[in-house]
């Protein structure tokens, strides 16, 4: 709640003599009273700080984010555009969130598709999901890049606001459980290349 004590404080002087409007009195024995431009100028003032409060106060509690240990939403339910795989269920899921616009995106495709190349027999597919609003600029990165696994475009970011992925790219692995076991921010080159393929290795070789 707004202190208002502090927004008009209560030694501020509202005499006559200090004010440069006031309104006179009919009576010559009463005091001048002071002009109310000054509280409504001081209203003025703090009215972005109550405002701002208001909003606070009003704001909808945060979805939480997708982390280690939480299920994967199941994709299907988000009328993402694209034929999304059928056949998850015990496989281990490199779910990828990128962009065409996204550098790091593009300089991590080659190690998303190698992985795909080399352990999709043994129980991996990888899904990468773009959230380009610009359709064209979609089809053409994928023209490009020509991706070895299954890509689908959240059009309408109904996913990507549901995970609430922290940048481009974020890559969710999943276990043949179903459950989140790590999140990569972003993609720093061999480092996370080398880590994202020890992880997923380590996934395949647990049993189901």
């Amino acid at each position: 709640m707004v202190n208002h004590s502090k927004l008009i404080p209560m030694n501020s002087s509202l005499d006559a003599s200090s004010s440069p409007c006031r309104l006179r009195s009919a009576r010559t024995d009463l005091p001048a009273a002071p002009c109310r431009s000054g509280l409504i100028a001081r209203w003025w003032r703090a009215l972005p700080t109550v405002l701002a409060i208001g909003l606070l106060a009003a704001a909808p509690v945060v979805q939480a984010q997708l982390k280690v240990g939480d299920a994967l939403p199941v994709l299907s339910q988000f009328s993402l555009e694209g034929t999304v795989p059928a056949d998850l269920a015990g496989r281990v899921v490199v779910l990828d969130f990128w962009a065409s616009w996204c550098a790091p995106c593009k300089a991590s495709f080659p190690t998303l598709m190698a992985l795909q190349t080399e352990l999709g027999a043994t129980g991996l597919t990888v899904v990468g999901v773009s959230v380009d609003e610009n359709k064209a600029a979609y089809e053409g990165f994928l023209r490009k890049h020509a991706p070895v696994f299954p890509t689908v475009r959240d059009a309408e970011h109904r996913l990507v606001k549901a995970v609430r992925a922290p940048k481009m790219p974020t890559t969710y692995v999943v276990d043949r459980r179903g459950v989140v076991r790590h999140v990569h921010e972003g993609y720093h080159g061999d480092a996370s290349a080398k880590l994202l393929r020890d992880q997923v290795s380590a996934l395949l070789a647990e049993t189901p």
